[in-house]
C-alpha cells in the first residue's frame, strides 16, 4: 500500500481549521445562536386532528391570526400536530389558539395537553448544557491519558472542541434553531469524534513501537493510511443514514440530523489532520510509548 502524505498539507489544515475557529466564534458573538423553545420559554400546545393535518394550512391560519414565530410540526401521526409559541405567549392565548383553528377548519381539533416552559428553566437548561459538554470533554481528556499517552490526549480533546465549535458556527451562521435534539447531537458528535480519534491514536501508538527507526511524520501517515479505509466507510454509511434522516425525518429531527451531519464530516476531518497535527506540534516520539521496563527484569529473565 502506497502510504499517503497526509502531513505534508498540516499547515495548510491547520490554517484552514483557524479560520474556521475564528469564523465560528466571530458568528456566534455577533449573530449567537437561534435559541429554541426549550431555551428561551414558551408555550408547546399538542393537538389531534380527526383527519390527517394540513401543517402549512395551521401555519396560514395562525399567521393571520396573530401567533407571530409560533412553529408547527408533525407529532408522532400525521393526525397530531405540536405547536411552539415563543416566550411572552401565556398558557390561556396557547388554549384561545385551539379556537382560532377550529373556527378555520371548522373541524373539532382535540387539546391533549399545553405546557408553559419558563425562562428560568431555559437559562438552567443552557448551564447545565454546557456543563455536560465541559465534563464531557474532561472525562475524555482523562481517559486518553490514562490510556495512550498525555500528547494524545491533548490532540483529542483539541479535535473535539474543533468539532464542537464548527457545528455551533455553523448552526448560528444558518440560523438554524438549536433546541434540546441539537445539544444531544453535539454529545453524540463527541462521541463519535472520539471513537475515530482512538483508533487512529491505536494504530499510531503500535507502529510507534514497531518502526522504531522512522520519523515520526512519516510513522503517522502510515498509520493515516492504514486507517483510512475504515474511516471513510464508518462516516459515509453514518452519512447515508443521517442524509435520509435530514430529509424523509421531519421538522422534529431535522436539527438533531443536520447537527450530527456537519458534526461527522468534521469530526472525520479532525481526527486526520487536527489531532494528529497537535501530535507534530507537540513533539511525540517513540520515547513518549516506550513500554517501562521495571528494574531487575532483565536480570529476572536471564535467572534459570
Amino acid at each position: 500500500m502506497n502510504t499517503i502524505n497526509f502531513m505534508g498539507q498540516r499547515k495548510l489544515a491547520a490554517a484552514f481549521s483557524v479560520v474556521l475557529i475564528l469564523c465560528a466564534i466571530g458568528s456566534l458573538v455577533v449573530r449567537q445562536l437561534n435559541w429554541g423553545l426549550d431555551f428561551t420559554g414558551g408555550t408547546l400546545v399538542e393537538l389531534h386532528y380527526p383527519q390527517s393535518a394540513d401543517l402549512n394550512a395551521i401555519r396560514s391560519t395562525l399567521a393571520e391570526g396573530g401567533y407571530e414565530g409560533a412553529v408547527v410540526v408533525s407529532f408522532g401521526t400525521d393526525q397530531d400536530v405540536l405547536v411552539r409559541l415563543p416566550e411572552g405567549y401565556s398558557d390561556a392565548q396557547g388554549a384561545a389558539m385551539l379556537d382560532t383553528l377550529r373556527a378555520a377548519d371548522s373541524i373539532d381539533v382535540e387539546l391533549r395537553r399545553i405546557e408553559f416552559v419558563g425562562p428560568q428553566v431555559g437559562d438552567e437548561l443552557r448551564e447545565q448544557g454546557g456543563l455536560a459538554m465541559l465534563l464531557a470533554l474532561g472525562l475524555v481528556m482523562l481517559y486518553i491519558a490514562f490510556r495512550f499517552q498525555f500528547k494524545f490526549a491533548v490532540g483529542a480533546v483539541v479535535a473535539l472542541i474543533h468539532d464542537v465549535f464548527v457545528t455551533l458556527g455553523f448552526f448560528s451562521v444558518i440560523g438554524l434553531e438549536f433546541d434540546l435534539t441539537v445539544l444531544a447531537a453535539l454529545l453524540a458528535v463527541i462521541g463519535y469524534s472520539l471513537n475515530d480519534t482512538i483508533v487512529v491514536s491505536d494504530r499510531i501508538r503500535e507502529n510507534f513501537r514497531k518502526l522504531r527507526r522512522v520519523e515520526a511524520v512519516e510513522v503517522i501517515n502510515i498509520s493515516l493510511t492504514e486507517t483510512l479505509g475504515r474511516t471513510l466507510v464508518t462516516s459515509l454509511t453514518t452519512l447515508l443514514v443521517l442524509l435520509a434522516l435530514a430529509l424523509f425525518g421531519g421538522e422534529m429531527i431535522f436539527g438533531f440530523a443536520v447537527a450530527l451531519i456537519v458534526g461527522v464530516a468534521i469530526g472525520t476531518y479532525s481526527s486526520i489532520y487536527v489531532a494528529s497535527n497537535v501530535l507534530l506540534t507537540m513533539g511525540v516520539s517513540k520515547e513518549d510509548l516506550i513500554i517501562p521496563v521495571k528494574e531487575g527484569a532483565e536480570q529476572d529473565d536471564l535467572m534459570p
